[in-house]
């Protein structure tokens, strides 16, 4: 790489060091309007009842558009029409430029149904909007995963995960049934039951069978709070000693999280939903003025073992405010009381603006110096994956998220026929420079090491892998012949042609 210009390093270092004076002055009080009426838009809608009403119409909208398409001779693929940007993802894919655009405007809860325990949402519901709808109700999703912006869509077509996943499993295990268009404009709804092939095929698939206009997912009854006991560890192998142990106890714990401040130093946190609190020990984390949750959390590392009560959705989005802690690379001083107090109420800014504004020198920089993977590995190798991760970019926090994955059909299970108990290992931020990082060595490196103890990389952050690689990490039998039988080929894309570092700007 040609060494950069005088004027180019001024700039690079303008850009990174008071890119937070645009994030403030502009980003924030766009994001706080945004939120505000998007909130009011969703519950008017609920309230009245108008989504139900609406949805036929807006899934015949897309029938429309797919037999347009195939009036026109089929002459390049498809894709849906949302912009890249708008994805909670920090990388933006490049596709949709050469791609037919289908609009899939499908932002809303259709039906609570209390009695069959399900909730049927449009694929760009978001986990905010379900909290604030499924909680004052006296529901949660089983597994509902951490950021605000993240919608059902996303979730099934890419992957979910929570801290009560070692109970449920993934997002995907938690719905009973999809509704899509296929490439030939006709609507399909499958479940265990109906179409169970495609059923089992959707998961993982990025929108390569076809567009989900609907989701059916399991509820469960919610509690007020979240009794939480953070425990410290200080070596790797009590962490890895107690977060195994912590989650094996299955029916004891509704959430099992770890967090890594440290190749040695560790809290791991277990929780349950209950309906009654000690009042001096509520801990209300969502509130603007309270120090982002990870910050929280490391204090336990000198002040020991502690209990508190987290309100229910508090708990739920207690990793938004500071999107984990990737905002503290944006704001640096996002955390300081006197910031949270006068402009905690605005923060975070949101992750679509973030990307829409950041222009090409950012992406860059962002490539070359921050890590952003998420890589599942199956219980029994997490020492060695957190040796691995320490090896490679000692990147810490890294985040740690237990789940059970069944041995159901589908891009992702275990190589054995029962259910494995497997980790999420979240790695977020810049790397040290001491590790010298190269973003394609580095994460082949690790991706190697992935598929080499039979785990997966969420592929909604880069994939330097290759196509072959990329097939012995995911299963793709039944994927492969639900493209034949579905004539999707010709339709939409293979996953790896969305996912793989080629595919994105």
């Amino acid at each position: 790489m040609a060494s950069r210009t005088l004027s180019e390093r001024i700039f690079e270092y303008i850009l990174v060091n008071y890119r937070w004076v645009f994030v403030c002055i502009f980003l924030l009080p766009i994001s706080v309007v945004y939120d505000v009426f998007f909130y009011c838009r969703n519950y008017l809608i609920f309230k009245f009842n108008s989504a139900p009403k609406q949805h036929d119409k807006k899934v015949k909208n897309v029938q429309k558009q797919v037999r347009q398409w195939v009036d026109d001779g089929c002459p390049n693929q498809m894709c849906t029409a949302r912009p890249g940007w708008m994805t909670v993802s920090f990388r933006v894919g490049k596709y949709k430029k050469h791609m037919r655009n289908i609009e899939v405007n499908l932002i809303d809860i259709l039906n609570v149904d209390a009695e069959r325990q399900v909730v049927k949402v449009e694929p760009l519901a978001t986990m905010g909007q379900i909290t604030a709808t499924l909680n004052p109700l006296g529901w949660t999703l089983p597994v509902l995963p951490e950021l605000d912006d993240l919608t059902v869509g996303g979730l099934i077509m890419g992957v979910g995960i929570e801290t009560s996943s070692h109970k449920y499993g993934l997002f995907q295990h938690c719905c009973v049934s999809y509704e899509l268009v296929m490439a030939d404009g006709s609507v399909v709804t499958c479940s265990k039951d109906e179409n169970p092939d495609l059923f089992y095929a959707v998961p993982w698939s990025y929108g390569t069978l076809g567009f989900l206009v609907s989701a059916e997912i399991k509820i469960i009854p919610a509690k007020r709070f979240v009794k939480v006991e953070y425990k410290p560890a200080y070596s790797l192998e009590d962490a890895v000693s107690l977060f195994t142990s912590e989650t094996a106890k299955n029916e004891n714990n509704d959430f099992v999280e770890g967090l890594m401040f440290s190749e040695n130093n560790a809290v791991i946190m277990t929780a349950n939903m209950v309906d009654t609190a000690e009042v001096n020990k509520i801990n209300p984390i969502g509130e603007y003025s309270k120090p982002w949750f990870f910050k929280h959390v490391e204090r336990f590392l000198k002040a020991g073992p502690s209990v508190e009560y987290i309100p229910l959705r508090h708990y739920y989005h207690r990793h938004t405010r500071s999107i984990f802690w990737e905002l503290q690379d944006i704001i640096p001083f996002g955390n300081n009381p006197i910031f949270r107090h006068l402009c905690g109420w605005m923060v975070p800014p949101k992750i679509s603006l973030l990307k829409l504004t950041q222009g090409e020198t950012v992406k860059r920089m962002y490539e070359e110096n921050q890590m952003i993977q998420d890589m599942l590995v199956p219980m029994n190798e997490l020492a060695s994956a957190l040796k691995c991760f320490h090896q490679e970019v000692e990147l810490y926090p890294l985040w740690l998220c237990p789940f059970t994955l069944p041995a159901n059909p589908g891009m992702v299970h275990p190589k054995g026929d029962q259910p494995e108990l497997y980790v999420d290992i979240g790695a977020y931020g810049t790397v040290p420079k001491k590790k010298n990082y190269n973003a394609v060595e580095t994460t082949r490196r690790i991706e190697k090491f992935v598929r080499d103890v039979n785990g997966f990389q969420m592929l909604y952050a880069d994939s330097y892998m290759t196509r072959e690689e990329f097939r012995q990490m995911f299963d793709h039998s039944l994927y492969d012949k639900q493209r034949e039988n579905l004539n999707a080929k010709k339709a939409f894309p293979d996953i790896y042609d969305k996912v793989s570092r080629a595919a994105r700007d």
